[in-house]
């Protein structure tokens, strides 16, 4: 793979890899046929976690301990060619082992007996239609048997699915891209017939082996699965959505804005939203020249118009856009109507363009659409919207909104809310319908985005002005810590530290010096378990059994025992397990480290052959004592730690982008690492709550870290959270307070804990900043109901987090109300933490004599 895979993409493909290896076998096995689903929610990446499944399954894969399937055959489905040529780019964009001729788009004339192994054939609703010549004339299908085949079609592409089905050697893989479509009454009755048969067979046409839906909401495709009845139901891959939004790769708030009052505001909202276009602007070249090493990213402005628009209104548009902002070139307007011809608007003429090609087409700043983009394709650089579709039009809005939450950087911008938002312009709704909207988008339609923030009434809070550079020093120097990631291997951790270290000319050579570590690291154990090793060794080259001999006459069973030279494939086959443990890269380097103590390639180049031979035997060997696994872990993850110590100073000083590698690799781990804070330059906070059909306003607030214009900051605080900051404010030397934000990102604090044998985070909700002895001091404070079923999980977790880093804090405490009045557990007292720690009732420790009446 070209890019490096989230945590959280890792799993998912892992998973699948686990229904694919397990459908290959029943297939194979007992002819049965299986199905399964992988949920992830707009911007998660289903293609790359696709690629990286489909690399394992043509060329195998060590990280995931996968072997190939040499028979493996792949129908990439979906119901629109565009979508199809975006996903073949996005493959090829993804893999660096997948071909560009092992991709093919299938087009008459299409004729073939049988599908080729190690292939991926892209097809499309339209593909299978009553008038396609590649599906004419097939003998299995009543409706087509009266037609003739075409000249040159020796077989229809039934045929040809058939005959690959049929093969014993050959495994047919149906991908479903965008899987609920095609499945139930959202789509038309020849298009979902064309599905269910490619899946469930019809006349003496046999259904796809395996089939694999991959969509933002599979729930139609499951049920369409299992009502069936035609396929074993594998486990669903689901994505967690917060670990989506915790990766940074969808935008963080999503902005509407909407008239205070019915009447015609179209112009109003257009010169608005081209004030936020140029701001955008403004701003994102402003981080490109800041970061010097940042892509500039020119943001694009989507009019979305209704499918029967009048072409003088968006004319109208036009000219309030470029009356606004003069500085946009004449020519970069573009248009995705279904026509593809050039449109005329006003005194405007507009050329079309492919929706897959608006993103790289960096020319287009304005983009006029209907509703052609709504599903199937992405533009991160779309971050303003206006829509002129009329309120009951929700559904294509929230359907668009998801194909604009992607980062532009594939990355959250550190402290910046502007360049992590998206923001809707909405003339046409009122308040109540666009409650509606917010509803749509939280719950997650088809295309909507996760679980980022959606503000209507907001406003921009920037640092206080009166905050000190010794505050913020104190608040970004506060360890933050990161969510463990299951199956992590520490080896590749430190490869992948060292490879950055060595490309940032931090540490040259880091790469070569991690290996030479590691193998340093093997002598040793090898010298300390040469007993061991030697006997494992021994197993390695000698295959040992039985043999049955069976007495016909006398009806008697014995059994010969035999021993056999291991030929060179089980010794590959026992190499390759070991260097899944030790890493293939390192593996190899280390058998070229051993065999060059006993050989010189240049001098004798059969005897080095054979001291590779000899090598790879030892390692295979190692990788069978039971203790070599943990104790590699452990020497690879202590150099990682050393490095990442010494050298923070110098990754600190890089750029956003660079930081930004560095954090993914102290990510990879399978505990909880800690990162420090960034600071915030600029957020959005919501200004006013909808009850009972009417706005009330929160409380603004002195004192906080951020602020507007007036100095203040608005929070809807309940009575604990009130109580709690009137406390803290009085106390002697109280200077700034922070109120830590729940969703991810680098200025909110995150804190790891276990439920149901699972690492999740909690964010405390308040940061208090104090003068002491001429010294900023940092308190916090976090007020949590014990009655909730995350309560313990989330204090012992808060408990493990204060012995590890109570030296940032002076107070640490966890506060709730118990009896009446607010207690509080003091985390810094080690007989606290231990009596968090056994306890299994968080409501008896606040009731109990080690809690304290909270003042």
């Amino acid at each position: 793979m070209k890019f490096t895979l989230k945590d959280y993409q890792r799993d998912a493909v892992l998973d699948a890899l686990s229904n694919v290896r397990k459908a290959r076998r029943l297939w194979h096995g007992e002819r049965d046929k299986t199905a399964f689903s992988l949920t992830a929610v707009t911007g998660a990446g289903k293609t790359v976690m696709a690629a990286a499944a489909l690399e394992a399954l043509f060329y195998g894969d060590d990280e995931f301990s996968f072997d190939a399937d040499p028979g493996a055959v792949v129908l990439w489905f979906s119901d629109d060619p565009s979508l199809n040529e975006q996903t073949r780019f996005r493959l090829m964009e993804a893999s660096d082992r997948i071909n560009h001729s092992d991709m093919v788009v299938v087009e008459h004339p299409f004729s073939r007996r049988k599908f080729e192994a190690g292939k991926i054939y892209f097809l499309n609703t339209q593909k299978f239609g009553k008038n396609s010549l590649l599906v004419r004339g097939f003998e299995g299908d009543d409706d087509l048997i009266t037609q003739v085949r075409p000249d040159a079609q020796a077989y229809t592409l039934w045929d040809t699915i058939r005959n690959t089905i049929e093969d014993t050697g050959l495994t047919l893989y149906l991908v479903l891209d965008e899987a609920h479509r095609g499945m139930g009454s959202a789509t038309t009755k020849e298009k979902s017939t064309i599905v269910q048969r490619l899946i469930n067979g019809f006349g003496g046409m046999p259904g796809v082996p395996v089939v694999w839906g991959i969509s933002a909401t599979v729930e139609r495709f499951n049920q369409a699965i299992e009502s069936a009845g035609k396929h074993i139901k594998l486990p669903n891959v689901v994505v967690d959505p917060i670990k989506v939004q915790e990766s940074g790769l969808v935008k963080d708030t999503i902005l509407l804005d909407i008239p205070d009052e019915a009447g015609d505001f179209d112009t109003v909202l257009v010169r608005r939203a081209t004030d936020k276009l140029k701001d955008s602007t403004t701003a994102w070249a402003a981080y490109a020249k800041q970061q010097t090493d940042a892509r500039l990213v020119l943001p694009l402005m989507v009019l979305q118009v209704p499918n029967t628009p009048d072409p003088s209104e968006i004319g109208r548009a036009l000219d309030t856009i470029f009356e606004r902002y003069p500085e946009l070139p004449p020519a970069c307007v573009a248009h995705v109507f279904g026509d593809h011809t050039t449109q005329r608007f006003g005194n405007r003429d507009v050329p079309y363009i492919e929706p897959q090609r608006v993103h790289e087409s960096t020319w287009v700043r304005v983009l006029i659409a209907k509703d052609a983009i709504s599903t199937g394709w992405d533009c991160p650089r779309a971050e303003v919207m206006v829509s002129f579709r009329p309120a009951k039009d929700r559904t294509h809005i929230t359907q668009l909104l998801g194909r604009m939450v992607r980062s532009p950087l594939a990355r959250r911008i550190p402290g910046h809310d502007r360049l992590n938002a998206v923001d809707c312009l909405l003339p046409r709704f009122d308040r109540k319908t666009v409650k509606e909207v917010v509803d749509a988008l939280m719950k997650g339609d088809d295309s909507a985005p996760p679980s980022g923030r959606i503000l209507i009434d907001y406003v921009e809070v920037t640092p206080h002005p009166d905050a000190s550079s010794a505050v913020w020093e104190a608040f970004e120097a506060l360890p933050s810590q990161t969510r463990p990631q299951r199956g992590a291997k520490p080896a590749q951790r430190l490869t992948a530290l060292g490879h950055e270290l060595a490309s940032d000319g931090i540490l040259p050579g880091a790469g070569a010096q991690a290996h030479a570590a590691m193998h340093k690291a093997l002598d040793a154990f090898q010298e300390s378990q040469k007993e061991e090793i030697g006997a494992k060794r021994k197993s390695v080259l000698t295959v040992d059994g039985k043999t049955l001999i069976a007495d016909m006459k006398g009806k008697a069973k014995s059994f010969d025992e035999f021993w056999e030279d291991a030929d060179v494939a089980v010794i590959d086959d026992a190499y390759r397990r070991a260097a899944r443990i030790f890493s293939p890269d390192i593996s190899k380097s280390y058998v070229e480290h051993l065999a060059q103590k006993v050989a010189n390639l240049d001098d004798d180049p059969e005897e080095y052959l054979e001291a590779i031979t000899e090598a790879r035997v030892t390692v295979a060997g190692l990788g069978l004592v039971t203790m070599a696994p943990a104790y590699f872990d452990a020497q690879a993850d202590a150099l990682a730690k050393v490095w990442l110590k010494e050298y923070s100073p110098q990754i600190k000083a890089l750029s956003d982008d660079r930081r930004e590698s560095y954090r993914q690799v102290i990510e990879m781990s399978t505990e909880p690492q800690s990162v420090g804070l960034s600071k915030p330059e600029s957020r959005y906070e919501a200004t006013k709550a909808r009850e009972h059909d009417k706005d009330v306003a929160f409380p603004a607030w002195k004192g906080h870290l951020l602020c507007d214009k007036d100095g203040k900051y608005p929070a809807e605080l309940n009575e604990w959270e009130r109580k709690v900051f009137e406390a803290e404010s009085k106390h002697a030397g109280f200077s700034f307070w922070y109120r830590n934000p729940q969703q991810p990102g680098q200025a909110s604090l995150g804190i790891a804990y276990i439920e149901d044998e699972q690492y999740k985070i909690v964010r405390p909700d308040f940061i208090f900043f104090a003068e002491q002895d001429g010294k900023v001091v940092v308190d916090l404070v976090d007020p949590h109901s014990f009655h909730l079923a995350d309560a313990l999980p989330k204090l012992k977790g808060l408990a493990k987090y204060a012995e590890e880093f109570s030296g940032f804090y002076r107070r640490m405490e966890s506060v709730a109300e118990a009896s009446g009045k607010l207690r509080a557990l003091d985390l810094k007292n080690s007989d606290v933490r231990q009596a968090i720690e056994s306890t299994t009732s968080a409501k008896a420790l606040f009731e109990g004599v080690l809690a304290k009446d909270y003042s």
